[in-house]
């Protein structure tokens, strides 16, 4: 039978399955916090040779140039097999007009006559954008991070990017920095990469704000320079939740859940199905799909660690689990009849797949929705990256003389009860002009 680590009916999990469930905070790990600070605190301190030293420590690599050529991404582009730059191309091009629909825009409203309140979405000056390497390279991570920017209108887009044996990141990744139009790349990873964008080196600049997904090592980083640079969110291994009635097939739950696990061998993944015999039948096609997948060991270890198969009486208890869970990816394989009173329930999900055609995987790379995704529960309050990220909003407030003067005696009394005699001041001065004019 399957290897998930919780099987069983909703309302009848213990404590310490719920806890299994529900915490799935990564920032815990003592060692990881306290390695990933003596990482910091080594580049805050010896700039580039503390990174040159980071990457010969963790890369097994001699770094000259931090910088990787603009040359050098141009020619990985030009070499790159025409059927995958195609689908790259593919991919941008559905990014770019997706995150065009939502762009932020400027708005103004009267409050009252005389007073107009405006917000300015104004793009960042310089962002950097994390493309992760390490059991697999990312392409799709660095154009989902970059292409939201440039609709943006950042000024300037960085990468960093672990080096391979070669010095300089994969191939791939250098293509799609090209594709994505990035200004600068540098070959750097982990933690250190992190620290080096948050705080500036000779070499590598000082970022506004850090997107993109990572290791714990750079999770804990981003975390920990918070106060130095703005971040997308906390972030931590991939997630899927499917929720799932009578209607769905076992095999489609079984690839989902495989497609997910094996990012990561901590990945959670959590199938809450409508009915016990359909529970089972998940739980058999999970077996022999684990069989079948190159990547066998590491979704083992992730159906071990955070999987589960839970059964819900209903919709209604499905539902409000997911709300709790809070999941990164979350997949409806319901009738059609019920999808959309789900989906106006549901109010806790990274991004939703409506239909088991919807699979998460063409999120992850080609349908142009983000998939730099909130996950360890974070969901209940932040949302995919999109071009909100890459903007602060500045707010003008115009006042006329003669509104002014409307609002200076309110004003004046609640400066008077928070004891604030010079707001008062300034408040009712208005007024007598008003008077005087």
């Amino acid at each position: 039978m399957s290897t998930v680590r919780i099987r069983g009916a909703i309302a009848a999990l213990t404590d310490h399955e719920r806890t299994v469930l529900f915490d799935r905070a990564t920032s815990s790990d003592l060692q990881v916090q306290a390695r990933t600070a003596a990482i910091i605190q080594q580049v805050r301190d010896g700039g580039d040779a503390a990174l040159r030293a980071l990457a010969a420590q963790y890369d097994n690599v001699v770094l000259g140039a931090l910088e990787v050529p603009r040359a050098r991404w141009a020619r990985a582009l030009d070499a790159l097999d025409p059927a995958l730059r195609q689908s790259l191309e593919r991919a941008a091009r559905n990014i770019r007009t997706a995150h065009e629909a939502f762009r932020p825009i400027t708005r103004e409203v009267e409050t009252e006559p005389g007073i107009v309140i405006g917000r300015r979405p104004d793009p960042l000056g310089r962002v950097g954008i994390y493309a992760p390497g390490g059991r697999a390279t990312y392409p799709s991570s660095l154009l989902m991070g970059a292409i939201p920017a440039r609709v943006a209108g950042v000024g300037e887009v960085i990468v960093c990017s672990p080096p391979g044996a070669d010095g300089v990141p994969s191939d791939v990744v250098l293509a799609a920095a090209a594709l994505a139009g990035v200004d600068r790349v540098f070959a750097l990873g982990g933690a250190g990469a992190i620290a080096a964008m948050a705080l500036g080196t000779a070499s590598v600049p000082r970022v506004d704000r850090i997107v993109g997904p990572g290791n714990a090592y750079v999770a804990e980083a981003k975390v920990q320079l918070v106060g130095s640079v703005a971040i997308d969110a906390p972030a931590g291994p991939s997630e899927l939740l499917v929720i799932a009635d009578e209607s769905a097939q076992p095999d489609d739950i079984a690839r989902e859940l495989v497609a997910q696990a094996e990012h990561d061998p901590r990945a959670a993944v959590v199938a809450v199905i409508i009915g016990d015999a359909l529970a089972d039948a998940v739980a058999h096609a999970l077996d022999a799909a684990v069989t079948r997948t190159p990547r066998a060991e590491i979704v083992r270890a992730s159906l071990a660690a955070c999987g589960a198969i839970v059964t819900a009486r209903d919709l209604d208890e499905a539902v409000t689990f997911a709300n709790r869970y809070a999941a990164e990816h979350l997949q409806l394989q319901l009738a059609d009849d019920r999808v959309d009173a789900v989906l106006a329930a549901l109010r806790n999900a990274g991004t939703v797949f409506v239909g088991a055609s919807a699979s998460v995987a063409y999120g992850d790379y080609m349908t142009g929705a983000n998939h730099v995704l909130p996950t360890g529960g974070l969901a209940r309050a932040y949302s995919g990256l999109s071009t909100l990220d890459f903007v602060r909003w500045t707010t003008t407030q115009r006042v006329s003389r003669e509104a002014a003067a409307r609002l200076a005696d309110d004003v004046g009394r609640f400066a008077d009860a928070e004891g604030l005699p010079g707001h008062a001041a300034a408040a009712r001065a208005w007024a007598r002009a008003e008077v005087q004019a």
